[in-house]
C-alpha cells in the first residue's frame, strides 16, 4: 500500500475512531435517565416495552436503506445524513411529556443510530483492510467508552439536572462534534462500497440458499445484543424498583456493564487473532449468560437483607455479560463481510438489520414479560438469548 493511502487510511481510522465514541455518546444518553422518563411520561414497564418497539421499526427501515445507499453512494454520504438524524432523536426523547412525543423520539432514533451503524462497520472493514491488522474491536470498544462516559454523566448529574437539559445538551453538542471527525472518513472513492472488482450484490433475497449464513449470523447477533439492550434500557429499573437503589447508585449496573464491555473490545483484536471469531463469540456468550443469569437470581433476592452484597453480585452479573458481549458484534459483522458474492454493505446490513431490530424490541419484550412475571424473572429472557448467541457460533467458519 502507497504511503499516502496508508496516511489516508490511518486518518480515517482516527475519524472512525471518534465517530463511534460519539455514536456511543448519543444512543446511549438515555440510559441513565430512563426511569424519570418513563415516569415523565405517565408509563408503567410493560407500556413503556411497546412503546420501545417504535426505535426496532424505525432501526430496521434504517438498516434496510443504509445497505442499498452505501452500495450506491458510499459510507461516507450515509453517516452525514445520519449525524443529523441521530440527535434529533435524541432531543425529542429528552423533550418527552407524552407518549406521542416518547415515540416519534425513539423512532428518529433508530431510524438515525442502524443508519450510522451498518455505514461505519462498513467503513471499518474497509479501514481494517488496508491497514492490514484488526482493528474492528477497538472501533467497538469507543463505542462503549461513549456509552460508558454518558452513562456516568447522567448518572452523576441526575440530582442537579433534569432529563431534558442532559439529553436535548448531549444531542447538541454531539452534533457539531461529530462533523470534524466524519470529514476525516474515507471518500466513496476509497471505501470500495461497491465491492470493487468483485462481482458483488446489492439486492439479496430474504431466504435462500445462498443467505442461511447470514441469517445463521444475524440470529447470533440478535442473541447478544437483546442481552445488551437489557443491560441498558432495564438495568438502571432493576436496581431502582426491585433492589430499592436511589438516583445515580441505579446506573450502576449498565455502568459496570460498559466497563466491561470496553475492557473486552479494547483486548477484542488479540482475542479474535488468538481464539479466532468462532470460540471468542462461543466462549463470550456462555460466559455472559451464566454469569449474568446467577447474577440476578443471587444478587436481587438479597437487596433486602445486605444490600452492597447484592450491588456487587449483580454488577458482576452484568460484568459478565459485558465481558461476553463485547467481541460479539465485531466478530459476527467481520464474518458477514467475508461472504463471496453479495456487497458487504448489503451482508452487514442484512445481519446487522436481524442484531439490530433484536437489540431495540428486546427490551419491549423483556418489559412485557415484566410486566407479567416481574422484571426479575423476565431478565432471564435476555439471558437465555446471550446462551444462545454463544451457540450459533457455529455458523462461522473459523
Amino acid at each position: 500500500m502507497g504511503t499516502d493511502l496508508k496516511v489516508t487510511a490511518t486518518r480515517a481510522r482516527n475519524g472512525l475512531w471518534a465517530t463511534f465514541f460519539f455514536m456511543g455518546v448519543v444512543s446511549m444518553a438515555w440510559v441513565a435517565r430512563i426511569p424519570e422518563i418513563r415516569d415523565a411520561n405517565g408509563l408503567n414497564n410493560g407500556q413503556l416495552g411497546l412503546i420501545l418497539l417504535s426505535s426496532t421499526a424505525g432501526a430496521i427501515i434504517g438498516a434496510q436503506l443504509a445497505g442499498r445507499l452505501i452500495h450506491t453512494f458510499g459510507t461516507k454520504p450515509v453517516i452525514k445524513i445520519a449525524i443529523i438524524i441521530m440527535p434529533i432523536g435524541l432531543i425529542l426523547m429528552g423533550l418527552s411529556t407524552s407518549p406521542v412525543t416518547l415515540i416519534f423520539g425513539l423512532f428518529i432514533m433508530g431510524l438515525g443510530y442502524s443508519s450510522m451503524d451498518i455505514s461505519s462497520n462498513t467503513q471499518a472493514v474497509v479501514i481494517e483492510k488496508l491497514l492490514e491488522k484488526r482493528v474492528m474491536s477497538s472501533f467497538h470498544a469507543l463505542w462503549s467508552s461513549g456509552a460508558f462516559a454518558t452513562t456516568v454523566l447522567g448518572g452523576s448529574i441526575a440530582k442537579l439536572v433534569s432529563p431534558r437539559d442532559n439529553l436535548v445538551g448531549v444531542g447538541i453538542v454531539c452534533f457539531f462534534l461529530f462533523i470534524p471527525a466524519v470529514n476525516m472518513l474515507l471518500s466513496p472513492a476509497l471505501d470500495d462500497h461497491s465491492g470493487g472488482e468483485d462481482e458483488t450484490s446489492a439486492k439479496i433475497p430474504l431466504i435462500s440458499k445462498s443467505v442461511l449464513p447470514l441469517w445463521g449470523m444475524g440470529i447470533g447477533l440478535l442473541g447478544g445484543l437483546i442481552a445488551e439492550g437489557a443491560a441498558s434500557d432495564w438495568g438502571a429499573i432493576l436496581l431502582r424498583d426491585d433492589m430499592h437503589f436511589g438516583k445515580g447508585v441505579n446506573a450502576a449496573a449498565f455502568a459496570v456493564f460498559s466497563l466491561a464491555m470496553i475492557t473486552a473490545r479494547f483486548l477484542g483484536d488479540r482475542a479474535l487473532d488468538y481464539f479466532g471469531p468462532r470460540k471468542t463469540v462461543l466462549y463470550g456468550g456462555y460466559l455472559g449468560g451464566v454469569g449474568l443469569g446467577a447474577g440476578i437470581a443471587i444478587g436481587v433476592p438479597l437487596s433486602d437483607s445486605h444490600p452492597l452484597t447484592a450491588l456487587i453480585i449483580v454488577c458482576v452479573g452484568f460484568a459478565c455479560a459485558g465481558l461476553g458481549i463485547g467481541p460479539m458484534f465485531p466478530a459476527y459483522i467481520l464474518a458477514a463481510s467475508e461472504i463471496s458474492g453479495i456487497a458487504a454493505s448489503v451482508a452487514i446490513a442484512r445481519v446487522g438489520v436481524i442484531g439490530i431490530a433484536g437489540y431495540f424490541i428486546g427490551p419491549s419484550i423483556t418489559g412485557a414479560l415484566a410486566q407479567w412475571l416481574g422484571l426479575p424473572a423476565a431478565m432471564m429472557y435476555p439471558v437465555l438469548m446471550l446462551l444462545l448467541a454463544g451457540y450459533q457460533s457455529h455458523i462461522i467458519k473459523k
